[in-house]
């Protein structure tokens, strides 16, 4: 099988692991206890917060740790919003989000009662300064978009966004789970109040992420007991998967340089080769300001789905679109933001790389996608 999914997920990095495996047995302890075991397990944490607050250029304990991207979106939003619930109502985001996002959004305008705007996007699904500065008012409480999105790869001009919000007194919260693998986290060039990670999108385990907070920012808890996370998120903590959290981290960011220059060149051949071998196709996504390392398609007349399962029959990992998704004939609400019509958009392909694909995974790739499309092509028009 050939892995072109990296957007979904990554492998665990040798090295993350290595450092992972001390405490699921040996130093197995609960940070929270008293004893020695105790106190080396919190050190770990410590250790751990520390070296996530390095590379986001933040403090220590604005470093709130979470199971993943999707509860430090919900924390985010929720926290805010109830927290700031007898002054401000109203939310802006964006139908484009991540659904950890947007449905979080949804329920607390049906379920709570705040005011909820969607920000406008342009056709290549980038939110722009202009589309937020309309959009804000003296009631808006916070404003939240994605630093890249996760299915057309696009990339937001959050540094300039962040200040249009700090204009208006307004939070600013980005989800930057599928950025952080290749573009720069440092909280204080960004201008965030608060940024959501997750570890297993940069070489990292799955079930751990991290939320920023700027020091200030008031939060309702998310999960209530114990006094983990500054009484902001109870529960034991995740000793090994932390440590695994930050030391992914720590390469992503000391080698995202070097891994840019690998996979961004394969992303271009692959781009440029689709769209001149496969008759009615598109890229979706801004054709520049995208993730290094993805690349996204149309194809006319194409079910997305059948695609998938002929590429997978022919050994080929891809995706449709978001891997949160469920099976639904109904195109994405980012790929019908960018204004295709279903008989393009129902035929969307993500392909994404990694820091260990090959040239040679890719010419395989190529080779087979056309006639597969035709296939799929075919089929749909019976």
């Amino acid at each position: 099988m050939i892995y072109l999914d990296y957007a979904a997920t990554t492998p665990v990095d040798k090295r993350v692991f290595d450092v992972m495996m001390p405490y699921f047995s040996e130093s197995f302890g609960n940070p929270s206890s008293i004893h020695r075991l105790g106190q080396k397990a919190e050190a770990a944490v410590d250790e751990a917060r520390e070296k996530i607050a390095k590379a986001l250029n933040c403090r220590a304990d604005e470093i709130i740790f979470t199971s993943g991207g999707s509860e430090s979106d919900n924390l985010a939003l929720r926290g805010v919003m109830m927290a700031r619930r007898d002054t401000t109502k109203w939310l802006l985001t964006a139908k484009t989000e991540h659904p950890a996002v947007s449905k979080t959004a949804i329920q607390l305008q049906k379920e709570f009662g705040f005011l909820l705007e969607w920000l406008d996007v342009n056709e290549l699904g980038e939110i722009t300064v202009e589309s937020l500065s309309k959009a804000v008012c003296n009631n808006t409480s916070l404003a939240s978009v994605m630093y890249a999105n996760n299915e057309i790869g696009t990339i937001n001009p959050i540094a300039e966004l962040a200040q249009v919000a700090k204009a208006n007194n307004i939070l600013f919260h980005t989800d930057a789970v599928q950025a952080a693998a290749y573009l720069d986290v440092d909280v204080e060039k960004l201008g965030v109040d608060l940024m959501s990670l997750g570890g297993h999108k940069f070489y990292g385990p799955k079930g751990i992420g991290a939320l920023y907070v700027r020091k200030g920012t008031n939060l309702i808890p998310h999960i209530t007991g114990g006094s983990q996370e500054f009484s902001l998120r109870a529960g034991t903590h995740n000793v090994p998967y932390i440590v695994g959290l930050a030391e992914a981290l720590r390469l992503a960011v000391e080698e995202r340089e070097e891994r840019i220059q690998h996979v961004k060149p394969l992303r271009d051949y692959i781009i440029g080769n689709v769209l001149e071998t496969i008759t009615d196709s598109q890229l979706t996504g801004h054709s520049q300001k995208r993730l290094p390392n993805h690349a996204s398609f149309v194809f006319k007349d194409v079910d997305g789905n059948l695609l998938l399962q002929m590429l997978d029959s022919a050994g080929f990992a891809c995706s449709s679109g978001s891997a949160c998704k469920t099976g639904n004939p109904e195109p994405s609400e980012v790929i019908k933001s960018l204004g295709f019509s279903d008989d393009w958009a129902l035929g969307s392909l993500r392909v994404t790389l990694g820091k260990d694909s090959t040239t040679e995974q890719v010419d395989s790739f190529l080779k087979t996608l056309p006639e597969l499309v035709e296939k799929a092509r075919a089929l749909n028009q019976r």
